[in-house]
């Protein structure tokens, strides 16, 4: 991985007293932070000049000491840094970020850094450098605002304990002091006066708690929040899914020489901007693994969505070796790269990887998919994969398995947080991908191990098989793009073959629906990053409908470049993402019917396109699968006018001619 750093000027220069405020600017000038350290520390945030957060006040707190302002020794400021940063199975193949750094040293061994990058966003985090060892019992972290915005937010589930959560939630939207009390989880958005879109995320977690929100007492802004470390933990008896029972008194033990995570404040001027923020991945830490061009990308026949769910053949369908080659046999036939064994190929309540239920012959079904070009991936529990790591990884690579899906974290506390990273370690030596599902959002993990292809903490597609028909999910599906993908791709499980208008939607466990229409259900293969992917609905419904399934297995999963050309939160997205020469545009829209006028002046000029449109049908509105195919040539000058029914949707294939 190429990693250019551009240092222009270096400035060292010694402390000279709180009354002064320490500025640094992005290199464009547009974003500042002010810094002011006295007994406790306070920062600022403006964009072209006008205030976004006031006087937020930072800080660690320990047993024996906390770390003041006024012990600063000297400051450090790196000025106009420009990274060329290789993306590997992201949104875009390769980008490039600039910023300025400032570094504050303090006399206790402490160091607080700060980023402003060009294009609104700002960073900061704490690095320590100390002789010993120590307790956190609690890091402060403030975001004040000026005013009573908006807020996007998604609150945890757990409600015996808050820390205890899935991180999937649909989004409260509400003035700040009006918000549920209980706490979000991030990123969350604030609306500065449905102008400009703050974020606030963060990225780098490792051997840290993860950052939740809950609302000052001025309920004009939020503290950071942090799961206390665990002291006794125990299992579920049904999955042995580890939970805690007891916590510490502080949140974190560290090290002598860590650095803790980036705290991340972005500022997007337009809403197209928010989902092409490439903040998280740009802090990660760089790749640890080296070659990973073993890891591939691509979709899977899924199972558990549809509940097994094939029908009209001469066996009885279920977690058996003739259900598993038929699924195989579907994967391989439409140029599929993978199929998941998801919940029941082991006994979940021995909780061992190696006790295989007796229907299954794991080896003979390796074989039977490896003669047809498709990989297994296996299902886990974390904690029942981590308590048997190296053991299981060595035996299921040598076997053939290409890689485990992960489930059940359910929480993001500093022992949880090492877990994913043994885990990460473990699976890149035996050469296995990883799809993290019950996960905490990412924070730039799959830049470090970059054979972690998906993060879950999103309200995906499985939750319609209970979800009530309250549950809007066309809206949060053109509301979590603009939030929840600046963090990392998604595993939202998407494909549904039985689509469901507003009034006819119910939940049905074992023949689910989605909401919205077939079209919506195929723009999230375009609108949502996902290098791994799924087919989630039964193989029975995707083969009566051979030219869509074609169609829909064919869209690739790696962009070279990502453009948003339109959108507005909460309301709809279009997509564009370009594969080599092709173009794909996705398109989403909410439970409100819409016109869309496509401008293709993005194209390369004097190149002609064939376009391949899948668009709502005129009956969708009524009949959500309806859907019709239409194809013409367009180029830069073409203006396209398609209609998106209710919770509609649109795709397009542009191939050059």
């Amino acid at each position: 991985m190429k990693r250019i750093v551009i240092i222009i000027c270096v400035n060292l220069l010694p402390y000279i007293g709180w009354a002064d405020t320490i500025k640094l600017f992005s290199p464009d000038k547009k974003t500042k932070v002010e810094i002011h350290c006295n007994k406790e520390i306070y920062y600022s945030i403006y964009h072209l000049d006008r205030e976004i957060l006031d006087n937020s006040k930072i800080g660690l707190v320990g047993f024996r000491e906390s770390l003041n302002g006024d012990s600063l020794d000297f400051l450090t400021r790196k000025n106009d840094i420009n990274e060329q940063i290789d993306s590997p199975f992201y949104r875009f193949a390769s980008y490039k970020v600039s910023y300025n750094e400032l570094q504050l040293t303090f006399k206790q061994n402490y160091l607080l850094q700060f980023r402003v990058y060009n294009g609104g966003g700002v960073a900061y985090r704490f690095v320590l450098n100390r002789n010993r060892n120590a307790i956190v019992k609690n890091e402060i972290a403030e975001f004040n605002f000026d005013n009573d915005y908006k807020v996007y937010a998604a609150h945890t589930t757990g409600k015996n304990d808050p820390f205890a959560t899935s991180f999937q939630n649909t989004y409260q939207v509400s003035e700040i002091s009006r918000m549920d009390t209980s706490l979000i989880f991030l990123p969350v958005v604030v609306d500065i006066e449905d102008e400009w879109k703050v974020t606030i995320t963060e990225s780098d977690l490792e051997d840290y708690p993860g950052m939740f929100l809950k609302l000052t007492e001025s309920k004009k802004g939020f503290n950071g929040v942090y799961a206390p470390y665990p002291a006794k933990v125990d299992c579920y008896p049904w999955r042995k899914q580890e939970y805690v029972t007891k916590r510490e008194p502080y949140i974190a033990k560290v090290n002598k020489k860590q650095r803790l995570p980036w705290r991340i404040i972005t500022i997007s001027e337009k809403d197209t901007e928010m989902p092409v923020n490439n903040m998280v991945y740009a802090l990660a830490s760089p790749n640890r693994i080296g070659d990973y061009s073993w890891a591939k990308p691509g979709k899977s026949a899924w199972e558990w969505w549809n509940d097994w769910g094939i029908h009209s053949v001469d066996f009885m369908a279920g977690i058996n070796m003739d259900t598993y080659k038929y699924y195989i046999d579907f994967a391989s036939k439409y140029g599929l790269e993978y199929v998941i064994l998801d919940e029941g190929w082991y006994d979940g309540k021995k909780g061992n990887l190696f006790q295989v239920i007796p229907e299954l012959d794991l080896q003979e079904l390796v074989s039977y998919a490896k003669d047809r070009n498709i990989g297994v991936i296996l299902w886990a529990v974390f904690n029942v994969l981590d308590s048997q790591l190296d053991e299981a990884c060595k035996y299921y690579s040598e076997m053939g398995i290409k890689g485990f899906k992960v489930d059940f974290l359910d929480r993001d506390d500093q022992e949880a947080v090492k877990m994913v990273y043994r885990i990460a370690e473990t699976t890149a030596k035996y050469k296995l991908i990883l799809d993290l599902h019950g996960i905490y959002k990412p924070t730039g993990l799959n830049r470090t191990y970059p054979h972690i292809m998906n993060f879950e903490g999103v309200f995906g597609l499985e939750e319609m098989k209970w979800s009530t028909p309250e549950v809007n999910m066309p809206e949060y599906n053109v509301t979590f793009p603009f939030i929840r993908l600046m963090a990392g791709p998604v595993d939202y499980t998407p494909g549904a073959m039985r689509n469901a208008s507003k009034k006819d939607f119910q939940p049905i466990y074992s023949n689910p629906l989605s909401q919205g229409t077939r079209c919506h259900q195929l723009a999230t293969y375009v609108v949502f990053d996902s290098p791994l992917t799924m087919l989630c609905d039964a193989p029975t419904y995707y083969e009566k409908e051979q030219e869509f399934t074609n169609f829909l297995a064919s869209i690739p999963v790696i962009p070279d470049e990502t453009k948003i050309l339109q959108g507005q939160l909460g309301e709809f997205i279009v997509t564009a993402k370009r594969f080599d020469t092709d173009w794909y545009i996705g398109g989403l829209s909410n439970w409100n019917e819409r016109e869309l006028n496509l401008d293709l002046s993005f194209l390369e000029n004097d190149v002609e396109y064939q376009a391949v449109i899948y668009n709502d049908g005129i009956n969708s509105n009524k009949q959500a699968s309806d859907y019709v195919v239409e194809r013409r040539e367009v180029n830069a000058n073409t203006k396209l006018k398609l209609h998106c029914a209710s919770g509609g949707g649109v795709v397009i294939k542009l191939s050059q001619k």
